[in-house]
């Protein structure tokens, strides 16, 4: 099957429900996550000045921006059920799209969900003081989500959206907040880079570059919606870009409300930097106030990843590489409810048995692989449908190749750094996706003897 005879409506039986905003909630919700309240403090640790502190999170998120311009792009190319395992099955191997989807259900999405559950769950119990484990309470709000997702995609899609507004509007009084305490402000732009350009400024930059980049991460999963969205040629590219530049508008404005309240030192010595505003601004009241927006922020990260990933577990079953069952879906829904249910489950056990934090360090270089893949596709994509496709497509890439490179390159480092610095666990998470081609080759050989039989 080429890209031209990809059906813009999926014959599995999924229903576009989805508009222009439910996209772009969807995009934001990706990435709006509990770590932009956490975790600046690890990029002001690498680099020490505020003109560099503002100019990684800057560039984070032009890099974000790149792969949203080139995932608008593949969805207008391909707007599949599946999104970025479809980019890959059509423009590479389908084996490659199978290894992406067999890691993104054992570690990336679901180990994922099961620490970011984990979060929400112990801010929810500082908040309420019940005496409920933390771990109980994380596998209680993902089989809560699972069964809201399996009411249907109009029904996920709301409570993430309301989830993920509740989230920015946590984050905007933040800093109305800071800016109306009267605290003087502790940005200095004297010295800019802190010590004279050179190789060791470099690399401390793209240390720093590298926690900014997982902070982005996300946007690509609305891709997976391209089967459940309304004209998706147009409604998803718009969805993509419109939602990552909300993202950088609000990591951008959050990260100055760091450093002008805490300055960069003060930064680099807080792990909780959205807790030390806020007590600096309203005292105890703050603190309380902010841990209910992180936990709101992490339940509509979870409400988001529970809504999209499914889907390519959906379009593997398709395919015939996976069990049939996870191809089934609910007539009255019109959701693929046992996709949903097994990635929930697995979900749960891994938030239980407390592995979460090791499996997701496993996969962090395998994430940036998948996207430097996927941005390839595009390349050939483009080289492919160049003589039959020159006008039919929506929308297009600005700078292409020259930005596609770009973005290749950035993601690709970001593996090289990974493996750099934890060789063990990234050797793991490769060896994890590495143990998905005999699977592969099973379910291939199984699909291709039904065919002969059926035949």
């Amino acid at each position: 099957m080429t890209s031209r005879e990809i059906p813009t409506a999926p014959s599995c039986g999924l229903a576009r429900h989805l508009g222009l905003f439910g996209t772009t909630m969807a995009v934001m919700g990706g990435i709006i996550g509990a770590g932009i309240f956490i975790n600046p403090y690890l990029v002001a640790e690498r680099v020490d000045t505020s003109f560099l502190i503002l100019s990684a999170w800057i560039a984070g998120g032009i890099v974000a921006l790149l792969g949203g311009f080139i995932y608008a792009e593949l969805a207008a190319r391909l707007p599949a059920v599946g999104g970025q395992y479809a980019y890959l099955r059509e423009a590479l191997h389908p084996g490659v799209a199978f290894l992406y989807g067999w890691v993104l259900l054992l570690v990336i999405q679901t180990g994922g969900m099961a620490a970011v559950a984990v979060i929400f769950a112990r801010y929810f119990l500082e908040l309420t003081h019940w005496s409920v484990r933390d771990s109980h309470l994380a596998a209680g709000a993902l089989a809560l989500l699972t069964a809201i997702n399996c009411l249907g995609v109009r029904a996920g899609s709301r409570v993430q959206s309301a989830m993920t507004l509740t989230a920015i509007a946590a984050i905007g009084l933040l800093e109305l907040f800071s800016f109306l305490s009267g605290e003087p402000s502790q940005i200095s732009f004297r010295p800019l880079l802190g010590q004279p350009p050179s190789l060791k400024l470099a690399l401390a930059f793209g240390s720093a570059m590298t926690p900014v980049l997982f902070a982005y991460g996300g946007w690509q999963t609305s891709s997976f919606l391209g089967g459940e969205v309304r004209d998706p040629q147009k409604t998803l590219p718009r969805g993509l870009v419109c939602g990552v530049l909300g993202v950088i508008a609000v990591y951008t404005s959050v990260n100055l409300v760091y450093v002008r309240a805490l300055g960069p030192g003060g930064l680099a010595a807080t792990t909780t930097p959205a807790s030390a505003v806020m007590r600096l601004a309203l005292g105890p009241r703050g603190g309380a106030f902010i841990a209910a927006g992180i936990a709101f922020s992490a339940f509509g990260f979870l409400g988001q990843s529970v809504l999209t990933a499914p889907r390519v577990y959906f379009a593997m079953a398709e395919d015939g590489v996976f069990f049939r069952s996870v191809a089934w879906v609910y007539p009255r829904t019109r959701v693929p409810v046992m996709a949903i249910a097994l990635q929930g489950l697995w979900a749960i056990l891994i938030a239980l048995t407390g592995t979460y934090a090791q499996v997701v360090n496993y996969v962090v270089a395998m994430d940036s692989i998948f996207f430097g893949l996927t941005a390839l596709c595009l390349l050939l994509l483009r080289r492919r449908d160049s003589s039959s496709l020159p006008t039919a497509i929506a929308y297009r890439v600005p700078g292409h190749p020259w930005t596609t490179l770009l973005f290749i390159a950035a993601e690709w480092l970001v593996v090289l750094s990974t493996f750099a610095h934890d060789p063990r666990r990234s050797t793991i998470g490769l060896l994890i996706a590495v143990a998905g081609l005999p699977v592969y080759f099973f379910w291939r050989a199984k699909s291709k003897s039904r065919e002969a039989t059926s035949a």
